[in-house]
C-alpha cells in the first residue's frame, strides 16, 4: 500500500499506535513536514504526538510556541514534546550510572574491556535520550507518534541504538552471572554486601533489554512503522539521503516516502525562478529513477515560511490532500 494510502487509512482506524519517522539534511524542512503531518492527523480525529529528538527543538519555531520537555496540548487531538538531551542525560546518569560505579571494582578481575562504556555506546547523551524515546514508543495512550528526528547522520546513529544497546546489555548481564558464581565463592572472604547489593541494579538493565527489543520489532515493522526521508532537489540533499536510504535498509527499517520540499512554482514572469526551476525538474527526474521504489510527494516552495497552525495546515493539504478519504 502507498504511503500516502497508508496515512490516510490510518486517520480513519482506531487500531495500533503507528509510528512516523522523518529524517534528513538540516534545512530542507524536515520539522515542518513532520509537524504538517501531526496536525493533519489530527484533524482526522486521530489522538496524534509528534516529538522531537532534534537538539535545536525547531519544533517550537514550527508551531509558534515554546513546548519545552514536557507534553503539551497544541490543538485538538494534537500533542508535541521536545527531548531536552542534556537534562535526559542527567536524569539517566542519576538513575543509572551508580550502577556502573558500583561495578567499577570488577575491573581487577580482568574484565576492564567489557567495562569501557564509552567505547561501546554512541555516547550517554543519545543513551539518555533513547531511554526517554522508548518510553514514548511504548506507551499506548496515542493513535499516532511523530518522531521529528534529528539530521539524518545524528538520526541514523540515534535509530541503531536498539543494536547496540542490546549488545552492551548483553555482555552485562553475563557479567552479573560471572559475577554472581564469584561472589557465591569468596562470600565469606570479602564484603560483597547484601543480597539486594549484589543484583548490581539488574532489574533496569533487564527492563532497558526489553523495552529495546520491543522498540526493534516496532522499528522493523513495516504494518507499525513509516519512515520518510525529507529532501531538496539538491546534489548534497540527494546523495545523503541515498546514504541514509542504505543505512535504513541495512538496520531494516521501513523507508516508505521520499517528500521532495521547497519545490519552485511555475513563474515565467521571473527568470530566475524560471532557471531555478528548470534545475529542479532536472533533480527529480533523478530522484525519480533512484527513489523509484518509494512514494515521491513534491512539496512547493510557499511564499512565506512555515510557521503556525495555518501554513502547517497549507502544507499538510499539498502532501496528503484535502479529502477526508
Amino acid at each position: 500500500m502507498k504511503m500516502l494510502d497508508r496515512i490516510k487509512n490510518a486517520a480513519n482506524s482506531r487500531k495500533d499506535t503507528k509510528f512516523y519517522f522523518f529524517s534528513g539534511k538540516g534545512g530542507v524542512g524536515k520539522t515542518s513536514v513532520a509537524s504538517a503531518t501531526a496536525l493533519w492527523m489530527a484533524r482526522k480525529g486521530r489522538k496524534t504526538l509528534i516529538i522531537s529528538t532534534d537538539p535545536a527543538h525547531s519544533l517550537s519555531d514550527s508551531f509558534g510556541r515554546k513546548i519545552g520537555g514536557e507534553v503539551q496540548k497544541i490543538a485538538k487531538n494534537l500533542y508535541a514534546v521536545e527531548i531536552d538531551p542534556k537534562k535526559a542525560m542527567e536524569e539517566y546518569k542519576e538513575k543509572f550510572m551508580p550502577e556502573i560505579e558500583r561495578m567499577d571494582f570488577l575491573k581487577g578481575l580482568g574484565l576492564d574491556e567489557t567495562f569501557d562504556i564509552a567505547g561501546m555506546t554512541p555516547g550517554i547523551d543519545e543513551v539518555a535520550s533513547f531511554d526517554k524515546f522508548l518510553g514514548y514508543m511504548n506507551s499506548r495512550e496515542y493513535d499516532v507518534i511523530i518522531f521529528d528526528t534529528a539530521p539524518t547522520g545524528h538520526a541514523l546513529r540515534f535509530l541503531s541504538l536498539p543494536d547496540v544497546l542490546d549488545s552492551w546489555i548483553g555482555k552485562m548481564i553475563r557479567i552479573r552471572m560471572k559475577f554472581s558464581g564469584i561472589a557465591n565463592m569468596f562470600r565469606k572472604f570479602l564484603p560483597f554486601g547484601s543480597e539486594e547489593e549484589q543484583s548490581i541494579g539488574t532489574e533496569h538493565l533487564d527492563e532497558m533489554k526489553r523495552r529495546i527489543e520491543e522498540a526493534k520489532k516496532i522499528l522493523t515493522d513495516p504494518e507499525k512503522t513509516s519512515y520518510n526521508i525529507v529532501m531538496v532537489a539538491e546534489a548534497m540533499s540527494i546523495y545523503e539521503s541515498e546514504r541514509s536510504l542504505e543505512t535504513l535498509n541495512e538496520y531494516g527499517i521501513p523507508v516508505k516516502a521520499v517528500i521532495v520540499n521547497q519545490i519552485v512554482p511555475e513563474n515565467g514572469k521571473c527568470e530566475f525562478c524560471a532557471a531555478r526551476r528548470k534545475q529542479q525538474l532536472s533533480r527529480l527526474e533523478y530522484i525519480r529513477k533512484r527513489f523509484g521504489k518509494y512514494r515521491i510527494i513534491q512539496v512547493p516552495l510557499f511564499k512565506e515560511e512555515v510557521h503556525g497552525i495555518r501554513a502547517l495546515e497549507k502544507m499538510g493539504k499539498h502532501i496528503y490532500g484535502s479529502s477526508s478519504s
